[in-house]
């Protein structure tokens, strides 16, 4: 029999007859419970409020997205393009052309970006953004433009009496004659409005990719971007060393998360932060039950002169109480994942706590707030 693991279990599990030790224990142990049980509930929420904040952006990204190195736009021939369509993993592809404009309606002007979008863009896309008007009709002048952007400027849906005016300055060297022949323009009407984040809702307008090629004098086979679905996500690193010997090192392919790595970064440092904030309470946290073994040795001193008259050495009364500090870090840590756990799982269940977005139009613009509701 192991008389340490023995004395130590005692120890742990019978009351002491001093009832301020007893009061030190039970509030250590409830210390290892409670900060347990909040790291994995914190956590969790932490991952369930990183995917909530991930649902917005990832909504229009594509999984592979093929950029050029160097400059705005590349060159895309023919018979890339037939290598493109080979390509059995890929789902889909669209032509992208974007650039930044400057938008002008009524005497007001706001710069932005238009995405010029070719007719294979994804159909789900759409109609998951889409929250007033249509999309664009083929071979018309027409935008589908952000919340931000039609408030910013005032302006709505289907008013042909009312166009839009789109500038970009024009490609070119030497001295200008003008202002007039500094800027390409063309007149464009409103056929709906997204809504996908606050970021891209302030900031672009969609276009056919026509449109958009013929305001920045793009040549046929000159784009900007491909945007690229797969069929299954898993087989990305794949793709793109194909996609890399079609076009060469012309281009550059990345993924979601590159494309949003400013985003990840962020919510993977705020993830490690709070994780290092509740392991610091939980290591705080263990020092009380330092504190509860320290009395409990001044307690047990008259129990602990027995034991060595006994025939029990010091080294094995010193590991009684490593083992009872151990044996109470373990079971107030085990008791606390599962506590953890059950709570975890009774929110995924029942939804008791639940996020709302709300949206209000203040000062005639569109705000939204996050807010968490309680069921009733």
């Amino acid at each position: 029999m192991n008389v340490s693991l023995y004395i130590a279990k005692r120890y742990l599990f019978t009351k002491s007859s001093n009832n301020a030790i007893n009061f030190i224990s039970i509030i250590a142990a409830i210390g290892i419970i409670v900060t347990s049980a909040s790291l994995i509930i914190v956590l969790s929420g932490f991952a369930g409020l990183k995917d909530f904040s991930l649902q917005f952006s990832s909504l229009v990204d594509p999984d592979l997205k093929i950029l050029p190195t160097k400059g705005k736009y590349f060159t895309i021939t023919s018979e890339e393009i037939q290598q493109l369509d080979a390509l059995e993993d890929v789902a889909s592809y669209s032509k992208i052309i974007e650039e930044r404009v400057i938008l002008n309606f009524e005497g007001k002007n706001l710069i932005a970006t238009i995405k010029g979008v070719d007719e294979n863009y994804p159909k789900s896309v759409i109609d998951s953004i889409i929250v007033q008007g249509s999309w664009l009709e083929p071979d018309t002048n027409q935008i589908v433009a952000g919340w931000g952007v039609a408030n910013n400027l005032s302006f709505g849906i289907f008013d042909y009496a009312k166009t839009i005016r789109i500038y970009v300055p024009k490609p070119g060297k030497g001295q200008l004659s003008s202002i007039k022949n500094a800027y390409s323009s063309i007149h464009a009407s409103n056929a709906g409005i997204f809504q996908i984040n606050e970021e891209l809702d302030n900031t672009y307008v969609y276009a056919n990719f026509e449109t958009a090629q013929h305001l920045l004098s793009y040549k046929k086979n000159q784009i900007s971007a491909i945007e690229v679905l797969l069929k299954t996500s898993e087989d990305s690193e794949n793709i793109t060393q194909q996609l890399r010997s079609i076009f060469g090192d012309s281009i550059q392919v990345k993924n979601r998360m590159q494309l949003n790595d400013a985003l990840y970064k962020m919510l993977n440092t705020e993830y490690l932060a709070v994780y290092l904030i509740f392991t610091l309470v939980l290591i705080i946290a263990l020092f009380n039950i330092i504190g509860s073994i320290i009395m409990m040795i001044l307690d047990k001193k008259k129990n602990l002169n027995t034991l060595f008259n006994l025939g029990v050495t010091v080294k094995e009364i010193q590991r009684v109480f490593f083992l009872q500090g151990s044996l109470m870090t373990i079971l107030g840590g085990a008791l606390g994942l599962l506590l953890g756990f059950i709570i975890v799982w009774i929110q995924k269940i029942f939804s008791l706590l639940f996020i709302v977005l709300k949206e209000y139009t203040i000062n005639n613009k569109m705000s939204r707030d996050i807010i968490f509701l309680k069921e009733t």
